[in-house]
Formats: structure tokens, sequence, C-alpha cells
């Protein structure tokens, strides 16, 4: 049924085609009827097999799902690129719907119109994800519905929640994400980006994307005003969406004050990029300190945030600048957003637990609580984390050497990594600013592709698809 309901959307990207005049109408037409046909005669070949979901179920449906909607959502590109391979078709599929925005197309300001606006639909669908929406619009899943939700949310607060029953919370968030993306669409327009461009990057950077209609990105505009639109987007989307949602219901920022992510966010942004500024300037990468500031701070957020939008090629700057940038995507944004990464949460629990330690060490005897944001945090998140943190290094390790056994030097295969982890969508070397994925190997995509996946669904939720345990009765 998700497959179905899925096939659905396919009217938003062929009505673009029938207004910009590309000629993809009648194949966006095409892959939604084969999207729902299929979804449908597997729905009623299987409903007598149907029950209520049970805790496993859960991640076994997310994962799947992923993969679904990634595989079938190359269609309308097959259809409309034929000598593009299914290979790359899914990556950028796959990209867009993790919300990564690596791209391995070239040449996208001559690609058809409604291919480009179908890229950042798949981007704004995965922003808080397809299976989230499936619950707000489709409540197929029952009381079960609740599994799928744990699975899919990311980060250790995913059981708060903002309405009784599932649905009601997915539709909550979702109202949220809407009127921010309106909000940013409104905004672009009124900076001078046209509607079409206005439309496809409001999608791109509220979902904490990185798909752009034109190859030289954001660089392309040239426009202090929209690189400030952006980055307040980007910024906003790095924030628990939850959050966004409790302010607008009470029509408050209290909400915000007492958030301890959005404080060591924003502290950490002000600090990279007047840093980042005055190291750009010093070596003189810009004739001015202003100049270097703009720059710094456009690329910074964007880096940070997992948006991965570029104005300049940060991998040319000095280079402690893109690694420290690199760093940042890994653990700045906040748990409920779109972005990707360790996320901030994680960060300031394992600080405090640090502390902790260090304190015991001194007086073994003490009652030291990690506590965040002032609240105690329990002793099974705080297992949950370490066992987290530990999967995130063992599988950016494994990834890193996969693709160098491919023969790709170390800095393309650690920053590509990086990257395709935290949902971001450029590294440096051979996959910078300047470059695509389009250059890579077969098998170099597949292994960006699994680890977009693993980055997007938190490791856990793929992870454990492999273990034992999970296939017992």
């Amino acid at each position: 049924m998700m497959l179905a309901l899925f096939g659905l959307t396919y009217l938003l990207p062929a009505a673009c085609s029938v207004v910009m005049g590309d000629g993809l109408w009648a194949q966006f037409l095409l892959a939604g009827f084969i999207n729902s046909g299929v979804g449908l005669a597997l729905a009623f070949a299987t409903v007598r097999h149907r029950r209520e979901l049970k805790p496993r179920d859960g991640f076994f449906l997310v994962t799947l799902g992923w993969m679904l909607i990634s595989t079938s959502a190359t269609v309308p590109l097959l259809l409309g690129l034929p000598s593009l391979t299914f290979t790359r078709a899914f990556f950028e599929t796959m990209s867009g719907l993790t919300t990564t925005g690596a791209t391995a197309l070239v040449g996208l300001d001559r690609l058809p119109p409604s291919l480009n606006f179908w890229r950042c639909c798949l981007q704004w669908f995965g922003g808080l994800g397809i299976i989230v929406m499936a619950l707000a619009v489709l409540p197929l899943l029952g009381i079960g519905g609740m599994q799928a939700y744990k699975a899919e949310a990311p980060g250790p607060m995913k059981d708060e929640k903002l309405a009784p029953r599932i649905t009601e919370t997915a539709k909550s968030l979702w109202l949220v994400y809407a009127l921010i993306t309106l909000a940013a669409i409104l905004a672009l327009r009124l900076c001078g980006m046209p509607w079409f461009d206005a439309i496809c990057h409001a999608f791109s950077a509220v979902a904490l994307g990185g798909f752009s209609t034109h190859d030289a990105n954001i660089g392309y505009f040239n426009s202090p005003a929209i690189e400030i639109v952006l980055m307040a987007l980007m910024v906003i989307s790095s924030v628990n969406f939850a959050r966004h949602f409790t302010a607008l219901r009470r029509l408050s920022l209290e909400t915000y004050r007492g958030d301890p992510e959005l404080k060591a966010i924003l502290w950490l942004l002000g600090f990279s990029i007047v840093a980042i500024a005055v190291l750009l300037r010093l070596h003189e990468v810009y004739p001015s300190f202003s100049i270097a500031l703009r720059h710094a701070a456009f690329n910074v957020v964007s880096v940070a945030t997992t948006a991965g939008f570029f104005t300049q090629d940060y991998s040319q700057w000095p280079v402690f600048a893109p690694f420290w940038m690199l760093f940042l995507s890994c653990i700045l944004c906040s748990t409920g957003s779109a972005g990707g990464g360790i996320k901030m949460f994680r960060t300031l629990l394992l600080a405090q637990q640090a502390g902790r330690e260090l304190k015991l060490l001194v007086h073994p005897s003490a009652v030291t609580p990690v506590r965040v944001g002032g609240k105690p945090v329990p002793d099974r998140v705080a297992d949950a984390v370490l066992g987290f943190i530990f999967l995130y290094f063992m599988t950016g390790a494994l990834m890193t050497f996969a693709l160098l056994l491919t023969g790709l030097d170390f800095e393309s295969s650690f920053s590509a990594i990086v990257a395709s982890l935290n949902n971001l969508a450029r590294g440096l070397g051979a996959v910078g600013p300047r470059h695509t994925y389009h250059d890579l190997t077969s098998l170099q995509t597949w292994i960006c592709s699994l680890t977009m996946l693993l980055g997007r669904l938190e490791i856990f939720s793929v992870i454990v698809l492999l273990t034992p345990a999970f296939w017992r009765k």
C-alpha cells in the first residue's frame, strides 16, 4: 500500500512537465501507474495475511520500504534519460530520499525541468520520512504503526509524541514541515529566484538535502539575499521539528529557550563561521574580511547542517576548514530534524558522560547522574548512545576500507563515506564541491548508496536485520 500511495506522487512532476513543456508527462504518468498497479496487486495478493505489526516488523518495514521506494523512483529517470544506468539512477533516488543530495548526474542546467523537480520532490518526501508521510496520509498500520515510527524517527528522543496517536503525531510534523516549505518558497521568490528554482531549492533546503537545478549550485545565483534566506532555512531545519510545532501551537518562543541542542548548535556555528572567516582572510583567499565572512557563513552552515549546498569550492580552502566542516556535519544537527550524523543530543550526552567519569575517578562514591538540559538521562539511553557511536565509527571505517579496496584515493574515500553516512551531499577530492559522483565505478556507487541508507536510518534499524536474534521466533 505504501508503494501504491507513492505512485500518486508522480502526478506532481507530471503537472510540472505540462507547465514547463518538456514533454515527459507521459513517462511520469506511466511510472506512477506502474508503481500503483504493482503496489495494489501485491496488497490484494497478501491481504489474507494482514495482521498487527510486531515490534521487530517496524525495522523490517522501514528498511525494505526505503529500498523499495528508492528502486521504484528510478523509473521516470530511466524513461527520461535512456543513457542513464540503473546503478546511477538508484544512487540518485537513494540520495534524494535520504536527503543526502549527492548526484551522479552531469549537466543539471540542461536536464528536463520535470526531472529536476522530481529529484527535489524526493528530497522533500524524505525530509521527515516517507514512512511517516504514509502514516499521516494513509493510516493503514493501525496500532502497530508506532513500531514503524520508532524505527524511522531519528535520535534517542523518538518516544516523545506530539499527540496521543501516531497518525496525529505524523500529521502535526508534516503540517509544520509544509508551512516552513511554503514560507521558504515565498522568501526565495522575493529574493529574485524564478518560481521554478524557488520551489525546487525550498524543497531541498527544508529537507536539508543539496539537490540544485544548476551545476554551479547556489553559486549560480551569486546573491547574498538568497544565501541569507537559505542559511536561515538550514538552521531552522536542523532543529527538532517538534520544537517548531510546539512553538507554533503555543505562539511562543519559550520552547526554544529550554532546548540545549539549539543553544549548542548556535554557539558552535557562530564560533566556526568566525574562525574560518579569519583563517580565510589570513591566508588571503579573499580580498576582504566581509567577503570571507559571507562565503564562510554560507558554506559552513550548509555543510554543518548536512544540507550540502555550496557557493565556493571549499576543498581549495586551507585544509583545516573543509575537514572542520566535515567534523561539524557529524555532530551538529538536532534529534528530530531532517539532518544526519550523530546528532547534538548524543554529543552532549557523551560529553556529560565523560565529565561524570572524570568526577568518579576523584570521588568514586559520588552520585552524579548524567543530565542534558538540566534533565537526568536514563542509563538505558546512555548505553544505547554508546552502542550507536561504536556502530557509527565502525561503519564509517569499514565502508572507507571498502572504497579503498576499489582503488579510490584516501581523501576521496574517507570524505565520501563521511558525507554519505551523515547524509551530506559532498566530500573532498574526487567527490568535492566541483565534482559529482558520476566518475565513481558501479561498485563504488553501490557502496555509497548503502552507506546513505545506513546513515538515514541511523544504522541500528538496518544492522538489526543482520543479527540471528532478529530471525528467531
